[in-house]
């Protein structure tokens, strides 16, 4: 992988975990010479793990919509910042900037964004891995969520496991690394065909 888009939280959250977890990635990802593609703000985990691959010599690229610039407080001092028309677009880009996606804390826009992107892989639109940074524990309700949507036949096993999920950013890396596009999924919209 030669970048990886990382959606969180345009806030640092209420323990300091998170943000530890972010200056982390950020590291880690600087030193293995994995680019940052991130929501483009200065503020929150987003700032922070921008920074923090700033620091350590990395390149962290931002998409930010227009609109946003001033309400995320667009960081103008990472490598590259899109600023663009739309969220439609801000995602869109981001996908196509990216080799791999990863999830930490977040809200409404960290949860709607990594939904999308797994949805895409679902659909076939993109084989990319996507993986959840699970720091804390924080996804673990969310994750218990997705088993009951398969156990009620909402969600095929084989779509379940499209998603990787570590404590640690470096074994989440290394499971992304390694990911390997299914071959022979059913995709929905083939069923629907029929």
């Amino acid at each position: 992988m030669k970048r990886v888009c990382v959606f969180c939280g345009s806030s640092v959250g209420a323990r300091p975990a998170y943000a530890a977890a972010a200056t982390h990635l950020g590291e880690v990802l600087a030193k293995r010479g994995i680019g940052l593609v991130f929501g483009g703000g200065r503020i929150g985990l987003m700032g922070t793990i921008a920074d923090a691959v700033l620091v350590n010599g990395g390149e962290a690229i931002g998409v930010i919509p227009d609109s946003l610039m001033q309400r995320e407080i667009g960081h103008r001092g990472v490598t590259k910042l899109h600023i663009v028309e739309s969220m439609h677009e801000r995602k869109a880009l981001m996908a196509d900037l990216s080799d791999g996606f990863i999830a930490m804390p977040g809200g409404y826009g960290t949860l709607e964004e990594i939904c999308e992107i797994i949805t895409w892989s679902q659909l076939g639109i993109h084989v990319k891995p996507c993986g959840f940074l699970n720091v804390e524990n924080y996804w673990d309700r969310f994750l218990e969520f997705l088993d009951h949507a398969m156990n009620d036949g909402f969600l095929r096993p084989e779509n379940r496991a499209l998603i990787q999920v570590a404590s640690a950013p470096e074994e989440l890396l290394q499971k992304l690394n390694s990911w390997e596009a299914p071959q022979h999924i059913e995709r929905w919209l083939d069923r629907e065909r029929r």
